[in-house]
């Protein structure tokens, strides 16, 4: 496995890839960063993003989890920047309850490239985030995404 870590407004994010994929984006540094194509890849988007642009992250990944966390985090890829959806949308995509989607959302293990942070509360509620400093680092998230061009988001 190979690591870079980069400073962000959200504090310091370590990238992870395993065999050409990333698999993780941790809160933290890592004292074993090791640059590669993949992770240089990353990061660029990842400064972009932070830059207030709309990135593609169209970066090969692999998340590990259960074949259920994997199907919600590839509805949340579908998620369009700006936009969002409810963990009871999700869950009715999946023939599933809104509580194990809110467990998978909490188990991702690459945020903001999967964009947890786009997945909202019933009526548009902020709800929990297992990154940096929780619900406020999902509100800088979504804050950062909100344009004229997209919808005013409910809170």
């Amino acid at each position: 496995m190979s690591q870079l870590s980069v400073h962000s407004p959200i504090g310091d994010l370590t990238i992870s890839e395993e065999d050409g994929k990333i698999v993780s984006l941790d809160w933290g540094w890592s004292p074993l960063s090791a640059e590669n194509e993949i992770l240089r890849r990353a990061k660029n988007l990842l400064d972009q993003y932070f830059d207030g642009e709309n990135p593609t992250f169209d970066l090969p990944l692999n998340p590990h989890g259960t074949k259920f966390q994997k199907n919600v985090w590839n509805i949340m890829l579908d998620i369009p920047y700006g936009k969002f959806l409810t963990y009871g949308e999700i869950s009715n995509r999946l023939n599933s309850h809104a509580r194990a989607v809110g467990m998978a959302c909490g188990q991702n293990p690459i945020p903001i490239i999967i964009p947890c942070h786009r997945v909202l509360g019933k009526d548009g509620k902020l709800t929990g985030f297992s990154g940096g400093e929780g619900i406020e680092t999902k509100r800088y998230l979504l804050d950062l995404e909100e344009t004229d061009d997209n919808l005013k988001l409910p809170f």
